[in-house]
Protein backbone atom coordinates (compact mmCIF):
# COMPACT_ATOMS: atom_id res chain seq x y z
CA UNK A 1 0.00 0.00 0.00
CA UNK A 2 1.18 3.50 -1.11
CA UNK A 3 1.51 6.50 1.39
CA UNK A 4 -1.44 7.92 -1.09
CA UNK A 5 -3.44 5.17 -0.46
CA UNK A 6 -3.17 5.01 2.93
CA UNK A 7 -4.79 7.95 3.35
CA UNK A 8 -8.12 6.61 1.86
CA UNK A 9 -9.70 4.56 4.95
CA UNK A 10 -13.32 3.55 5.21
CA UNK A 11 -15.24 6.72 5.63
CA UNK A 12 -12.89 9.40 5.90
CA UNK A 13 -12.47 12.38 3.69
CA UNK A 14 -9.01 13.20 2.41
CA UNK A 15 -8.46 16.71 1.97
CA UNK A 16 -5.85 17.68 -1.01
CA UNK A 17 -4.16 20.80 -1.35
CA UNK A 18 -2.81 22.19 -4.09
CA UNK A 19 0.72 24.86 -4.25
CA UNK A 20 2.52 26.51 -6.89
CA UNK A 21 6.21 25.88 -5.87
CA UNK A 22 8.10 29.10 -5.59
CA UNK A 23 4.96 31.08 -5.37
CA UNK A 24 4.91 33.48 -4.35
CA UNK A 25 8.67 32.30 -2.86
CA UNK A 26 10.34 28.96 -2.45
CA UNK A 27 10.39 30.35 1.01
CA UNK A 28 6.94 30.89 1.35
CA UNK A 29 6.01 27.81 -0.36
CA UNK A 30 7.83 25.92 2.80
CA UNK A 31 5.70 27.57 5.35
CA UNK A 32 2.64 26.91 2.97
CA UNK A 33 3.02 23.40 3.35
CA UNK A 34 3.83 23.62 6.83
CA UNK A 35 0.27 25.46 7.80
CA UNK A 36 -1.57 22.89 5.11
CA UNK A 37 -0.23 19.64 6.89
CA UNK A 38 -0.89 21.29 10.53
CA UNK A 39 -4.41 21.74 9.72
CA UNK A 40 -5.52 18.60 8.15
CA UNK A 41 -4.51 18.23 4.50
CA UNK A 42 -3.63 14.87 4.23
CA UNK A 43 -2.03 15.13 0.27
CA UNK A 44 0.09 18.30 -1.00
CA UNK A 45 0.19 18.73 -4.39
CA UNK A 46 3.17 20.46 -4.96
CA UNK A 47 3.09 22.24 -9.05
CA UNK A 48 5.89 22.72 -10.82
CA UNK A 49 5.65 26.17 -12.95
CA UNK A 50 5.22 25.41 -16.54
CA UNK A 51 5.07 27.91 -19.13
CA UNK A 52 1.65 26.77 -21.13
CA UNK A 53 -0.68 25.48 -18.13
CA UNK A 54 -3.60 24.70 -20.45
CA UNK A 55 -5.73 23.28 -17.67
CA UNK A 56 -5.11 26.28 -14.89
CA UNK A 57 -7.43 28.69 -14.45
CA UNK A 58 -5.71 32.79 -14.23
CA UNK A 59 -5.12 32.30 -10.46
CA UNK A 60 -2.90 29.07 -10.82
CA UNK A 61 -1.36 31.00 -14.50
CA UNK A 62 -0.58 33.80 -12.69
CA UNK A 63 1.42 31.80 -9.49
CA UNK A 64 3.11 29.83 -12.53
CA UNK A 65 4.42 32.70 -14.89
CA UNK A 66 5.83 34.61 -11.64
CA UNK A 67 7.43 31.18 -10.14
CA UNK A 68 9.12 30.99 -13.55
CA UNK A 69 9.98 34.81 -13.46
CA UNK A 70 11.92 33.89 -10.28
CA UNK A 71 13.63 30.87 -11.99
CA UNK A 72 11.80 28.04 -10.64
CA UNK A 73 12.78 24.84 -12.50
CA UNK A 74 12.21 21.25 -11.82
CA UNK A 75 15.48 20.73 -10.13
CA UNK A 76 14.62 23.56 -7.60
CA UNK A 77 11.23 21.56 -7.09
CA UNK A 78 12.66 18.68 -6.31
CA UNK A 79 15.09 20.37 -3.77
CA UNK A 80 11.85 21.45 -2.65
CA UNK A 81 10.04 18.41 -1.97
CA UNK A 82 13.24 17.16 -0.26
CA UNK A 83 13.52 19.40 1.86
CA UNK A 84 9.72 19.58 2.40
CA UNK A 85 10.02 15.50 3.13
CA UNK A 86 12.39 15.66 6.11
CA UNK A 87 9.75 18.47 8.04
CA UNK A 88 6.42 16.63 7.06
CA UNK A 89 5.03 13.27 6.78
CA UNK A 90 2.11 14.22 4.75
CA UNK A 91 2.01 12.57 0.89
CA UNK A 92 3.63 14.51 -1.45
CA UNK A 93 2.36 14.74 -5.31
CA UNK A 94 3.91 16.80 -8.15
CA UNK A 95 1.47 17.83 -10.50
CA UNK A 96 3.44 18.95 -13.73
CA UNK A 97 2.49 18.56 -17.40
CA UNK A 98 4.49 16.29 -19.41
CA UNK A 99 7.00 18.31 -21.56
CA UNK A 100 9.08 19.24 -18.37
CA UNK A 101 8.91 15.26 -17.38
CA UNK A 102 10.08 14.40 -21.06
CA UNK A 103 12.72 17.40 -21.25
CA UNK A 104 13.69 15.77 -18.12
CA UNK A 105 13.56 12.17 -18.47
CA UNK A 106 10.93 10.02 -17.75
CA UNK A 107 12.75 7.50 -15.63
CA UNK A 108 15.16 9.84 -14.35
CA UNK A 109 12.66 12.13 -13.43
CA UNK A 110 10.80 9.64 -11.77
CA UNK A 111 13.88 8.30 -9.67
CA UNK A 112 15.14 11.75 -8.81
CA UNK A 113 11.42 12.62 -7.57
CA UNK A 114 11.31 8.95 -5.38
CA UNK A 115 14.74 9.92 -3.95
CA UNK A 116 13.18 13.41 -3.19
CA UNK A 117 10.45 11.72 -1.40
CA UNK A 118 7.36 12.26 -3.55
CA UNK A 119 4.77 9.80 -3.52
CA UNK A 120 2.87 10.21 -6.84
CA UNK A 121 2.48 12.35 -10.34
CA UNK A 122 -0.25 14.18 -11.53
CA UNK A 123 0.23 15.23 -15.41
CA UNK A 124 -3.28 16.82 -16.34
CA UNK A 125 -2.11 16.47 -20.81
CA UNK A 126 -1.45 13.09 -20.45
CA UNK A 127 -3.96 10.66 -21.63
CA UNK A 128 -4.09 6.96 -20.45
CA UNK A 129 -3.83 5.88 -23.79
CA UNK A 130 -0.59 7.64 -24.35
CA UNK A 131 1.14 6.84 -20.45
CA UNK A 132 2.53 3.34 -20.93
CA UNK A 133 6.12 4.38 -21.12
CA UNK A 134 5.81 6.63 -18.23
CA UNK A 135 3.24 3.91 -16.19
CA UNK A 136 6.43 1.95 -16.38
CA UNK A 137 9.09 3.87 -14.75
CA UNK A 138 6.97 5.40 -11.95
CA UNK A 139 5.99 1.42 -10.94
CA UNK A 140 9.78 1.24 -10.99
CA UNK A 141 10.12 3.78 -8.19
CA UNK A 142 6.49 3.05 -6.48
CA UNK A 143 5.52 6.56 -7.62
CA UNK A 144 1.16 6.89 -7.87
CA UNK A 145 0.77 8.06 -11.63
CA UNK A 146 -2.53 9.66 -11.04
CA UNK A 147 -5.24 9.96 -13.92
CA UNK A 148 -7.43 12.42 -14.77
CA UNK A 149 -11.93 12.25 -15.51
CA UNK A 150 -13.94 14.93 -16.75
CA UNK A 151 -17.45 15.47 -16.74
CA UNK A 152 -17.51 14.72 -20.56
CA UNK A 153 -15.57 11.52 -20.37
CA UNK A 154 -16.69 8.51 -22.32
CA UNK A 155 -17.40 5.27 -20.49
CA UNK A 156 -14.46 4.00 -22.67
CA UNK A 157 -12.00 6.21 -21.12
CA UNK A 158 -13.70 5.96 -17.52
CA UNK A 159 -13.05 2.09 -17.84
CA UNK A 160 -9.26 2.67 -18.58
CA UNK A 161 -8.39 5.22 -15.99
CA UNK A 162 -10.53 3.15 -13.59
CA UNK A 163 -7.85 0.38 -14.66
CA UNK A 164 -5.06 2.75 -15.23
CA UNK A 165 -4.65 5.11 -12.17
CA UNK A 166 -2.98 4.78 -8.70
CA UNK A 167 -3.42 6.17 -5.73
CA UNK A 168 -6.61 8.29 -6.82
CA UNK A 169 -8.43 8.93 -9.09
CA UNK A 170 -8.97 12.86 -9.91
CA UNK A 171 -11.97 13.58 -11.13
CA UNK A 172 -12.51 17.36 -12.99
CA UNK A 173 -15.95 18.83 -11.70
CA UNK A 174 -16.62 20.77 -14.58
CA UNK A 175 -15.75 21.04 -18.77
CA UNK A 176 -13.17 24.12 -17.90
CA UNK A 177 -9.77 25.05 -16.47
CA UNK A 178 -9.00 25.39 -12.69
CA UNK A 179 -10.17 28.61 -10.88
CA UNK A 180 -12.51 29.27 -7.79
CA UNK A 181 -16.08 29.18 -8.47
CA UNK A 182 -19.39 30.13 -7.12
CA UNK A 183 -21.19 27.17 -7.30
CA UNK A 184 -20.47 23.23 -8.38
CA UNK A 185 -22.02 22.03 -11.55
CA UNK A 186 -25.41 20.19 -10.84
CA UNK A 187 -24.52 17.37 -12.80
CA UNK A 188 -21.94 16.67 -10.09
CA UNK A 189 -22.93 13.46 -8.12
CA UNK A 190 -24.25 11.81 -11.24
CA UNK A 191 -20.65 11.84 -12.69
CA UNK A 192 -19.39 10.64 -9.55
CA UNK A 193 -21.59 7.73 -9.60
CA UNK A 194 -21.06 7.19 -13.03
CA UNK A 195 -17.31 6.20 -12.36
CA UNK A 196 -18.07 4.93 -8.70
CA UNK A 197 -19.96 2.18 -11.16
CA UNK A 198 -16.41 0.87 -12.93
CA UNK A 199 -14.14 1.35 -9.49
CA UNK A 200 -13.54 1.10 -5.89
CA UNK A 201 -10.42 3.23 -6.35
CA UNK A 202 -10.91 6.24 -4.54
CA UNK A 203 -12.44 9.40 -6.63
CA UNK A 204 -11.14 12.84 -5.71
CA UNK A 205 -13.19 15.94 -6.83
CA UNK A 206 -11.25 18.85 -8.06
CA UNK A 207 -11.45 21.95 -9.90
CA UNK A 208 -13.43 25.04 -8.55
CA UNK A 209 -14.10 23.81 -4.78
CA UNK A 210 -13.57 27.49 -3.35
CA UNK A 211 -15.19 27.19 0.08
CA UNK A 212 -16.48 24.70 2.99
CA UNK A 213 -20.41 24.09 1.63
CA UNK A 214 -18.25 23.08 -1.66
CA UNK A 215 -16.29 20.57 -0.01
CA UNK A 216 -18.88 19.10 2.44
CA UNK A 217 -21.48 18.47 -1.07
CA UNK A 218 -18.27 16.56 -3.30
CA UNK A 219 -17.33 14.69 0.08
CA UNK A 220 -20.84 13.44 0.67
CA UNK A 221 -20.06 11.61 -2.84
CA UNK A 222 -16.13 11.01 -3.38
CA UNK A 223 -13.66 10.34 -0.98
CA UNK A 224 -11.52 13.39 -1.08
CA UNK A 225 -11.86 16.77 -2.27
CA UNK A 226 -9.03 19.16 -3.85
CA UNK A 227 -8.32 22.65 -3.22
CA UNK A 228 -6.10 25.05 -5.43
CA UNK A 229 -6.98 28.36 -6.48
CA UNK A 230 -9.02 29.80 -3.50
CA UNK A 231 -5.56 28.72 -1.29
CA UNK A 232 -3.25 30.98 -3.96
CA UNK A 233 -5.90 33.83 -3.42
CA UNK A 234 -5.93 33.36 0.52
CA UNK A 235 -1.96 33.35 0.62
CA UNK A 236 -1.43 36.87 -2.31
CA UNK A 237 -4.52 38.33 0.18
CA UNK A 238 -2.88 38.04 3.93
CA UNK A 239 0.97 37.25 3.82
CA UNK A 240 0.64 36.29 7.06
CA UNK A 241 -1.38 32.91 6.15
CA UNK A 242 -3.49 33.25 9.22
CA UNK A 243 -6.09 33.50 6.52
CA UNK A 244 -4.76 30.39 4.76
CA UNK A 245 -4.65 28.27 8.21
CA UNK A 246 -8.48 29.38 9.36
CA UNK A 247 -9.93 28.12 5.27
CA UNK A 248 -8.06 25.21 5.57
CA UNK A 249 -9.80 24.20 9.17
CA UNK A 250 -11.95 24.92 8.29
CA UNK A 251 -12.14 22.70 4.88
CA UNK A 252 -11.22 19.90 7.12
CA UNK A 253 -14.29 20.49 9.51
CA UNK A 254 -16.38 20.06 7.05
CA UNK A 255 -14.72 17.00 5.65
CA UNK A 256 -15.39 15.39 8.77
CA UNK A 257 -18.97 16.56 10.07
CA UNK A 258 -19.83 14.38 6.87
Amino acid sequence: MSRITSVFTPGYKALIAYLTVGYPSLAMTYEVANVLADNGCDIIELGIPFSDPLADGATIQKASYHALQQGITPQICLAAANQLRQKIATPLVFMSYYNPILSFGLEAFCQASAKAGIDGLIIPDLPPEEGAELEASTRKFNLDLIYLLAPTSTEERISLVAKKSCGFIYLVSLTGVTGARQTLPPELEDFVNRVRQRTRKPLCVGFGVANPEQAGRAARIADGVIVGSRLIQLIEEDATLSSLESFTLSLRQALNSI
